[in-house]
């Protein structure tokens, strides 16, 4: 891989940050394509960030070297800024909504996008057999301190989806990993093919009404989130075998005060 300019990239990050906050959108787009020639692999999420000012099409997920890096920058202090700062409480839902479904006990647990554990710590008395994994080894080792899963790896979870000859899972969750992905098949399609028949997928999303995706699947929101529309998880998760089962309107966590909306889904394997 060839040296990346560290200068000549903070520089130019650092100038497309304050054109934007300016509000001089197309100088910032510039200076982020700027950003995307010096690191193509894209460790600052340039090009979530182009797409986050309406410029170009969203990319069909978040770098993985964007969502690597920023979340190796703030694994020690993540459960503090997500949970007390921000208020996210998505795992206690999951729990909730299995119980109150009759749901589990299960088997095994596939807990996508694990982060520090929040989910399988959530889930740890309803499952047998947990395996983990997440792209970020900071909060990997943070999840193995805790002492929750069987089994944790670090990688990309589609790659991982793909490659993963393991037993299948009865239970497979995704909290939080949808604002990094916009194009939903090879999860959806991944989680399938792990899964036993009538096993169960859990994840969350977050959405936007029809005025701002105005008939599009997915986009970037104003926090370089993806946003998706109801209508196409849906009709993705029955182009890829599964039934949905319930959506629920959630509020995600608080963003700059305000809820950020968005859906809880569990949906079977058929």
């Amino acid at each position: 891989m060839a040296k990346i300019d560290e200068e000549a990239l903070a520089e130019a990050y650092n100038r497309a940050l304050a054109l934007e906050k300016a509000g001089e959108i197309d100088a910032a787009v510039k200076a982020y394509e700027e950003v995307l020639a010096i690191d193509p692999d894209d460790h600052g999420g340039a090009s979530v960030r182009i797409a986050a000012l309406g410029r170009g099409e969203a990319p069909p997920k978040a770098p993985d070297a964007y969502v690597e890096t920023l979340f190796d920058q703030h694994a020690e202090a993540f459960e503090d800024i997500l949970v007390e700062q921000l208020g996210y409480a998505v795992p206690v839902m999951v729990r909730q909504r299995l119980q109150q479904l009759g749901l589990g006990p299960f088997q095994r647990l596939l807990d996508l996008g694990c982060g520090t554990g929040l989910t399988g710590g959530a889930l740890r008395d309803m499952v047998t057999d947990m395996t983990g994994i997440d792209i970020s080894e900071k909060m990997v080792e943070i999840a193995h301190e805790k002492d929750l899963y069987e089994t944790l790896y670090v990688a990309e979870i589609e790659d991982f989806l793909e490659d993963n000859d393991d037993e299948a899972f009865d239970l497979v969750t995704a909290t939080d990993v949808l604002p990094y992905l916009g194009a939903l098949e090879a999860l959806f399609f991944g989680a399938a093919e792990n899964m036993v028949s009538g096993g169960i997928f859990v994840f969350s999303s977050e959405t936007a009404g029809d005025d701002v995706l105005a008939g599009r699947p997915f986009m970037v929101g104003p926090h370089q989130r993806f946003l998706h529309a109801e209508s196409y998880v849906r009709e993705r998760l029955v182009a890829t075998g599964f039934e949905l089962l319930e959506i629920s309107d959630i509020n995600v966590r608080m963003q700059d005060g305000s809820p950020s909306p968005g859906h809880l889904i569990v949906a079977k394997r058929t």
